[in-house]
Protein backbone atom coordinates (compact mmCIF):
# COMPACT_ATOMS: atom_id res chain seq x y z
CA UNK A 1 0.00 0.00 0.00
CA UNK A 2 2.69 2.34 0.85
CA UNK A 3 4.70 2.00 -2.59
CA UNK A 4 1.17 2.53 -4.20
CA UNK A 5 0.99 6.36 -2.35
CA UNK A 6 4.80 6.60 -2.96
CA UNK A 7 3.57 6.21 -7.00
CA UNK A 8 1.26 8.36 -6.63
CA UNK A 9 2.83 11.17 -5.22
CA UNK A 10 5.81 10.78 -7.94
CA UNK A 11 3.20 12.10 -10.80
CA UNK A 12 2.27 15.02 -8.70
CA UNK A 13 5.17 16.73 -10.89
CA UNK A 14 2.90 16.06 -14.12
CA UNK A 15 0.09 16.98 -12.60
CA UNK A 16 1.83 20.20 -11.69
CA UNK A 17 3.07 20.54 -15.32
CA UNK A 18 -0.83 19.92 -16.84
CA UNK A 19 -2.27 22.53 -14.69
CA UNK A 20 1.02 25.08 -16.46
CA UNK A 21 0.57 23.61 -19.81
CA UNK A 22 1.90 25.40 -22.52
CA UNK A 23 6.05 24.54 -23.51
CA UNK A 24 6.47 23.38 -20.03
CA UNK A 25 4.35 20.57 -20.22
CA UNK A 26 5.35 19.87 -23.65
CA UNK A 27 8.79 19.62 -22.85
CA UNK A 28 7.80 17.00 -20.21
CA UNK A 29 5.50 15.24 -22.58
CA UNK A 30 8.57 14.84 -24.85
CA UNK A 31 10.79 13.39 -21.58
CA UNK A 32 7.97 11.22 -20.68
CA UNK A 33 7.13 9.30 -24.09
CA UNK A 34 11.08 9.44 -24.91
CA UNK A 35 11.57 7.40 -21.56
CA UNK A 36 8.70 5.30 -21.86
CA UNK A 37 10.22 4.34 -25.62
CA UNK A 38 12.92 3.24 -24.18
CA UNK A 39 11.33 0.84 -21.71
CA UNK A 40 9.37 -0.65 -24.17
CA UNK A 41 12.00 -1.09 -26.49
CA UNK A 42 14.33 -2.46 -24.34
CA UNK A 43 11.66 -5.10 -22.94
CA UNK A 44 11.65 -6.36 -26.73
CA UNK A 45 15.46 -6.93 -26.70
CA UNK A 46 15.50 -9.97 -24.27
CA UNK A 47 13.87 -11.59 -27.40
CA UNK A 48 16.79 -10.33 -29.94
CA UNK A 49 14.30 -8.23 -31.14
CA UNK A 50 16.06 -4.79 -31.39
CA UNK A 51 14.04 -2.25 -32.42
CA UNK A 52 15.61 1.24 -33.80
CA UNK A 53 15.51 3.73 -30.62
CA UNK A 54 16.51 6.50 -32.76
CA UNK A 55 13.81 6.48 -34.81
CA UNK A 56 11.21 6.57 -32.26
CA UNK A 57 13.22 9.23 -30.28
CA UNK A 58 12.88 11.67 -33.51
CA UNK A 59 9.32 10.85 -33.54
CA UNK A 60 9.18 11.63 -29.64
CA UNK A 61 10.77 15.27 -30.37
CA UNK A 62 8.77 15.93 -33.29
CA UNK A 63 5.94 15.69 -30.94
CA UNK A 64 7.14 19.30 -28.92
CA UNK A 65 7.58 20.77 -32.63
CA UNK A 66 3.64 19.47 -33.45
CA UNK A 67 2.56 21.15 -30.41
CA UNK A 68 4.38 24.41 -30.02
CA UNK A 69 2.99 25.05 -33.37
CA UNK A 70 -0.10 23.35 -33.40
CA UNK A 71 0.21 21.75 -36.83
CA UNK A 72 -1.69 19.30 -38.50
CA UNK A 73 -2.28 15.50 -38.10
CA UNK A 74 -1.37 15.46 -41.91
CA UNK A 75 2.11 16.31 -40.56
CA UNK A 76 2.49 13.46 -38.37
CA UNK A 77 1.32 11.09 -41.01
CA UNK A 78 4.45 12.58 -42.84
CA UNK A 79 6.80 12.66 -40.13
CA UNK A 80 6.04 8.83 -39.31
CA UNK A 81 6.07 8.14 -43.08
CA UNK A 82 9.74 9.45 -43.83
CA UNK A 83 10.68 7.94 -41.00
CA UNK A 84 9.42 4.70 -42.13
CA UNK A 85 11.31 5.36 -45.60
CA UNK A 86 14.75 5.85 -43.15
CA UNK A 87 14.22 2.77 -41.22
CA UNK A 88 13.68 0.74 -44.74
CA UNK A 89 17.22 1.57 -44.99
CA UNK A 90 18.36 -0.39 -41.99
CA UNK A 91 16.45 -3.49 -43.36
CA UNK A 92 18.55 -3.25 -46.86
CA UNK A 93 21.79 -3.04 -45.10
CA UNK A 94 21.09 -6.35 -43.01
CA UNK A 95 21.57 -4.07 -39.73
CA UNK A 96 18.06 -4.88 -38.46
CA UNK A 97 15.20 -6.95 -39.66
CA UNK A 98 11.46 -6.67 -40.31
CA UNK A 99 10.43 -7.43 -36.40
CA UNK A 100 12.96 -5.06 -35.15
CA UNK A 101 11.37 -2.49 -37.80
CA UNK A 102 7.51 -3.70 -37.07
CA UNK A 103 7.98 -3.07 -33.04
CA UNK A 104 9.90 0.58 -33.46
CA UNK A 105 6.67 1.47 -35.18
CA UNK A 106 4.02 -0.45 -33.08
CA UNK A 107 6.55 1.92 -29.78
CA UNK A 108 6.01 5.09 -31.98
CA UNK A 109 2.43 3.87 -32.50
CA UNK A 110 1.65 2.41 -29.10
CA UNK A 111 3.33 5.07 -27.27
CA UNK A 112 4.12 8.14 -28.42
CA UNK A 113 0.85 8.96 -30.07
CA UNK A 114 -0.96 7.33 -27.24
CA UNK A 115 -0.11 9.72 -24.75
CA UNK A 116 0.18 12.70 -26.76
CA UNK A 117 -3.51 12.44 -26.57
CA UNK A 118 -3.52 14.09 -22.76
CA UNK A 119 -2.01 17.36 -24.64
CA UNK A 120 -4.51 17.06 -27.53
CA UNK A 121 -7.50 16.63 -24.59
CA UNK A 122 -5.89 19.75 -23.04
CA UNK A 123 -5.51 21.61 -26.08
CA UNK A 124 -8.80 21.55 -28.73
CA UNK A 125 -11.49 21.08 -26.43
CA UNK A 126 -12.58 24.59 -24.66
CA UNK A 127 -13.26 22.67 -21.55
CA UNK A 128 -9.98 20.89 -21.89
CA UNK A 129 -8.54 21.82 -18.98
CA UNK A 130 -11.06 20.22 -17.10
CA UNK A 131 -11.32 16.73 -19.13
CA UNK A 132 -7.75 16.00 -18.96
CA UNK A 133 -7.98 14.91 -15.47
CA UNK A 134 -11.18 12.60 -16.53
CA UNK A 135 -8.01 10.76 -18.28
CA UNK A 136 -6.21 10.48 -15.19
CA UNK A 137 -9.53 9.39 -13.08
CA UNK A 138 -10.87 6.67 -15.18
CA UNK A 139 -7.35 5.29 -15.31
CA UNK A 140 -6.58 5.33 -11.45
CA UNK A 141 -9.69 4.75 -9.94
CA UNK A 142 -10.57 1.62 -11.96
CA UNK A 143 -6.77 0.80 -10.90
CA UNK A 144 -7.42 1.27 -6.98
CA UNK A 145 -11.06 0.19 -6.94
CA UNK A 146 -9.86 -3.09 -8.58
CA UNK A 147 -7.41 -3.61 -6.29
CA UNK A 148 -8.90 -3.26 -3.30
CA UNK A 149 -12.49 -5.14 -4.65
CA UNK A 150 -9.99 -7.79 -5.17
CA UNK A 151 -8.15 -7.69 -2.15
CA UNK A 152 -11.53 -8.09 -0.27
CA UNK A 153 -14.10 -10.40 -2.47
CA UNK A 154 -11.61 -11.93 -5.12
CA UNK A 155 -12.32 -15.55 -5.61
CA UNK A 156 -12.66 -15.92 -9.50
CA UNK A 157 -9.80 -15.16 -11.79
CA UNK A 158 -10.05 -12.99 -14.73
CA UNK A 159 -7.63 -14.25 -17.04
CA UNK A 160 -4.73 -16.06 -14.81
CA UNK A 161 -2.64 -16.70 -17.60
CA UNK A 162 -2.01 -13.25 -18.48
CA UNK A 163 -2.62 -11.70 -14.87
CA UNK A 164 -3.00 -14.35 -12.32
CA UNK A 165 -3.58 -11.81 -9.56
CA UNK A 166 -6.70 -9.73 -11.00
CA UNK A 167 -10.18 -11.26 -10.42
CA UNK A 168 -13.59 -10.67 -11.86
CA UNK A 169 -14.59 -9.16 -8.68
CA UNK A 170 -11.68 -6.80 -8.62
CA UNK A 171 -12.37 -6.02 -12.40
CA UNK A 172 -16.47 -5.27 -11.78
CA UNK A 173 -15.24 -3.41 -8.77
CA UNK A 174 -12.76 -1.05 -10.80
CA UNK A 175 -16.04 -0.33 -13.42
CA UNK A 176 -17.88 0.70 -10.35
CA UNK A 177 -15.27 2.76 -8.66
CA UNK A 178 -14.51 4.45 -12.11
CA UNK A 179 -18.08 5.45 -12.53
CA UNK A 180 -18.91 6.42 -9.28
CA UNK A 181 -15.30 8.76 -9.02
CA UNK A 182 -16.20 9.97 -12.53
CA UNK A 183 -19.99 11.01 -11.82
CA UNK A 184 -18.29 13.10 -8.34
CA UNK A 185 -16.31 14.82 -11.08
CA UNK A 186 -18.92 15.57 -13.38
CA UNK A 187 -21.32 16.63 -10.20
CA UNK A 188 -18.05 19.35 -8.75
CA UNK A 189 -17.37 20.68 -12.44
CA UNK A 190 -21.16 20.56 -13.82
CA UNK A 191 -21.10 18.70 -16.29
CA UNK A 192 -23.53 16.49 -18.36
CA UNK A 193 -23.68 13.59 -15.48
CA UNK A 194 -25.08 10.94 -17.93
CA UNK A 195 -22.37 11.01 -20.46
CA UNK A 196 -19.73 11.32 -18.09
CA UNK A 197 -20.91 8.32 -15.95
CA UNK A 198 -20.95 6.40 -19.07
CA UNK A 199 -17.03 7.47 -20.66
CA UNK A 200 -16.38 6.34 -16.73
CA UNK A 201 -17.81 3.15 -17.26
CA UNK A 202 -16.78 1.92 -20.89
CA UNK A 203 -13.44 3.80 -20.10
CA UNK A 204 -12.64 1.92 -16.96
CA UNK A 205 -13.28 -1.34 -19.31
CA UNK A 206 -10.81 0.33 -21.76
CA UNK A 207 -8.29 1.40 -18.96
CA UNK A 208 -8.19 -2.80 -17.77
CA UNK A 209 -7.68 -3.14 -21.55
CA UNK A 210 -4.52 -1.21 -21.48
CA UNK A 211 -3.28 -2.61 -18.12
CA UNK A 212 -4.01 -6.42 -19.86
CA UNK A 213 -1.95 -5.40 -22.71
CA UNK A 214 1.01 -4.35 -20.80
CA UNK A 215 0.88 -7.40 -18.74
CA UNK A 216 0.59 -9.83 -22.08
CA UNK A 217 3.69 -8.29 -23.53
CA UNK A 218 6.01 -8.25 -20.08
CA UNK A 219 4.54 -11.96 -19.96
CA UNK A 220 5.56 -12.75 -23.31
CA UNK A 221 9.08 -11.34 -23.28
CA UNK A 222 9.32 -12.62 -19.53
CA UNK A 223 9.83 -9.46 -17.42
CA UNK A 224 8.20 -8.48 -13.88
CA UNK A 225 8.44 -4.46 -14.83
CA UNK A 226 9.25 -2.46 -17.86
CA UNK A 227 11.89 -0.52 -15.27
CA UNK A 228 12.37 0.90 -11.55
CA UNK A 229 11.93 4.88 -12.26
CA UNK A 230 8.64 4.41 -10.08
CA UNK A 231 9.27 2.61 -6.96
CA UNK A 232 6.52 -0.18 -6.59
CA UNK A 233 5.44 0.45 -9.77
CA UNK A 234 8.28 0.06 -12.02
CA UNK A 235 8.47 2.44 -15.30
CA UNK A 236 6.33 4.47 -16.83
CA UNK A 237 4.60 2.29 -18.43
CA UNK A 238 3.75 0.26 -15.58
CA UNK A 239 1.99 3.20 -14.05
CA UNK A 240 0.63 4.76 -17.46
CA UNK A 241 -0.29 1.48 -18.99
CA UNK A 242 -4.01 2.11 -18.60
CA UNK A 243 -3.42 5.72 -19.30
CA UNK A 244 -2.08 5.10 -22.54
CA UNK A 245 -5.53 3.63 -23.95
CA UNK A 246 -8.05 5.71 -21.77
CA UNK A 247 -5.92 9.29 -23.03
CA UNK A 248 -7.47 8.53 -26.61
CA UNK A 249 -10.74 6.70 -25.86
CA UNK A 250 -11.31 9.95 -23.65
CA UNK A 251 -10.57 12.54 -26.44
CA UNK A 252 -12.63 10.57 -28.92
CA UNK A 253 -16.05 10.37 -26.65
CA UNK A 254 -15.69 14.25 -26.05
CA UNK A 255 -15.50 14.69 -29.49
CA UNK A 256 -18.46 12.97 -30.33
CA UNK A 257 -20.47 12.63 -27.47
CA UNK A 258 -19.71 15.62 -25.75
CA UNK A 259 -17.99 18.81 -28.12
Amino acid sequence: MLTRIIAGLALVPLFIFIIIGGLPLYIVEVAIVSIALNEFYKAFKVKNINPLFNIGYIFSGYLLIKNIYGLDVQYSYAVAFILFLISITYLLRCKNDILDIAMTFVGIFYVAIFLDFIVLTLNDFEFGYIYVWLIFIISFATDTFAYFTGYLFGKHKLIPKVSPKKTVEGSVGGILGSTLCSILFAYMFKLAILPIAIIGSVGSIVAQFGDLFASSIKRYVGIKDYGKLIPGHGGILDRFDSVILVAPFVYYAIMFFIK
